[in-house]
């Protein structure tokens, strides 16, 4: 896959069940250590509450995720919220359930209904957007060859960075959308004095 589904715009949702309050928060984010800094600052936002579930996927297919329940009945709040993000096939994401206990216990049943509920209209209060992977590729090609090595890279859609000088070389630098890298290669392999350099990132 060389797109995903993100968010672009947080969301945020409030959900009451039998007095308790279920605070939601989803956002972007593009990063473990992203992550730990935002569940850090809502804790102590919202140093009061009782719990304070999350869960969050990353990676371009999601691959990279985790449920939180933070003390609550195990797989009744983590699993609920990252249910929804899977169900919307988002990645780069992450939601924060914070509660309020109202003093009526709500059972895991419940409990996961009202996370999930509450996970689901933050995302869904969110705008969400399509992005593209890119990679980049670098090649080393001598000087007089340079320009034939741009057009072609140009006629397959790709970018151009500014490029580097040896003594002898010209150093390009291209941006590609992932699906289309064959194709790049493909065509500047057709400049015999090139010279691939993998700098795919």
């Amino acid at each position: 896959m060389d797109h995903y589904l993100t968010l672009r715009t947080p969301g945020q949702a409030t959900y009451v069940e039998k007095r308790s309050r279920f605070l939601a928060f989803a956002l972007h984010v593009e990063s473990e250590a992203e992550v730990k800094d935002l569940i850090d600052n809502y804790r102590k936002t919202y140093y009061d509450a009782r719990h304070l579930c999350y869960a969050y996927a990353l990676g371009t297919e999601g691959e990279r995720f985790r449920a939180v329940d933070d003390g609550e009945p195990g797989g009744s709040a983590g699993k609920p919220i990252h249910g929804q993000i899977v169900a919307r096939q988002l990645t780069e994401v992450l939601v924060i359930v914070v509660r309020y206990f109202g003093g009526i216990k709500l059972g895991t049943g419940g409990l996961a209904v009202a996370y999930k509920t509450a996970a689901a209209e933050a995302l869904e209060a969110a705008e969400t957007e399509e992005r593209i992977v890119k990679v980049r590729i670098s090649a080393e090609v001598p000087y007089p060859d340079a320009d034939a090595a741009m057009r072609l890279a140009r006629q397959t859609g790709a970018e151009m960075q500014a490029p580097d000088y040896t003594a002898t070389s010209t150093l390009l630098h291209f941006t590609i959308r992932q699906g289309d890298a064959p194709l790049l290669r493909e065509a500047l392999g057709k400049i015999h004095t090139l010279r691939l350099i993998d700098r795919e990132t």
